[in-house]
């Protein structure tokens, strides 16, 4: 790293988003200087000021432009207690592990049947559930990408085999992935074919 280079006599975190270090604070650059501003509004203003500005900045997780503007992620923690704050960011980015109710509840330092209780009175979803939407939604993401196979994909979200990954993707969406990947791509090529014909129009009138 430059900077370790530059500034030996200081001690780099580098796969840190952003440090608080007493009266100082540095972060990665680019998309993290959003982390460490939102981190300082919720120092001084509180955490649910910090949520809202994050709601009107469209963040949190990287999303395409096909996603909604706010995500479920986000949606979960702005309803969600302090305890329940960054659960759904630590399930969003770990959908390939182990997703049990007990790692779920040691993460939130509770059993694992109060967490499940807890859980579904909050936000009308049992862990499992949630998991499974999130798994599926990710899953739609990422077949928009061609050279991303069906095995990967499943393997990425969480499934031990695309068989698997098909069968729920087909209860979750009703259609298998490989019908709903040509369905985007079908979708994809006919919004081209109208962009196409509305340059056109214009200059085949002039013709």
């Amino acid at each position: 790293m430059i900077f370790a280079l530059r500034f030996p006599n200081v001690r780099v975190k580098p796969n840190a988003l952003f440090i608080k270090d007493g009266p100082f604070y540095s972060c990665a650059g680019g998309a993290s200087a959003i982390d460490l501003s939102l981190s300082l509004i919720e120092e001084d203003f509180g955490r649910q000021i910090a949520l809202n500005v994050a709601r009107e900045l469209v963040v949190h997780l990287k999303r395409t432009g096909e996603q909604e503007q706010y995500s479920e992620a986000l949606q979960f923690q702005v309803q969600s207690s302090d305890r329940f704050g960054d659960i759904s960011t630590w399930i969003l980015c770990n959908l390939d592990k182990d997703l049990s109710v007990e790692i779920l509840a040691q993460k939130a330092c509770m059993s694992p049947r109060n967490f499940s209780r807890l859980f579904k009175a909050g936000f009308g979803k049992a862990p499992a559930e949630f998991i499974a939407a999130a798994r599926i939604a990710e899953a739609r993401l990422r077949l928009k990408v061609p050279r991303n196979s069906i095995e990967s994909i499943a393997n990425s979200v969480g499934f031990r085999s695309a068989d698997a990954f098909s069968r729920a993707f087909e209860r979750e969406v009703g259609c298998r992935p490989s019908t709903y990947r040509a369905l985007v791509r079908a979708s994809a090529k006919k919004d081209l074919t109208k962009h196409q014909s509305r340059v056109l129009e214009p200059l085949l009138a002039h013709a």
